[in-house]
């Protein structure tokens, strides 16, 4: 499984990184996984998954981490994009 994450503002992408893993794992870990990853590098802390963000991410293999799903921690960007690139 690849995943896309990318920060956005202003319409821009500022960051953006993509992460393989080729484990045996679930879906849902190797997801969860990735996300982890991405934002330790990006030293960020791993925002909560809305209802709306599982919603989006079953419909369309991607969501968006705004504000509201960093708690406690104040962002400088508009969102976080989560996308899954290819499947195993």
């Amino acid at each position: 499984m690849r995943i896309w994450g990318k920060i956005w503002k202003d319409n821009h992408m500022l960051k953006n990184m993509t992460v393989t893993d080729d484990s045996a794992d679930t879906r849902t870990h190797k997801i969860f996984r990735s996300l982890e990853e991405i934002c330790h590098e990006w030293d960020l802390s791993v925002p909560v998954w809305l209802d709306a963000n599982i919603r989006e991410f079953k419909q369309n293999k991607k969501s968006r981490f705004s504000q509201d799903n960093f708690v406690g921690e104040e962002i400088d960007f508009d969102y976080l994009e989560l996308q899954i690139l290819e499947e195993d």
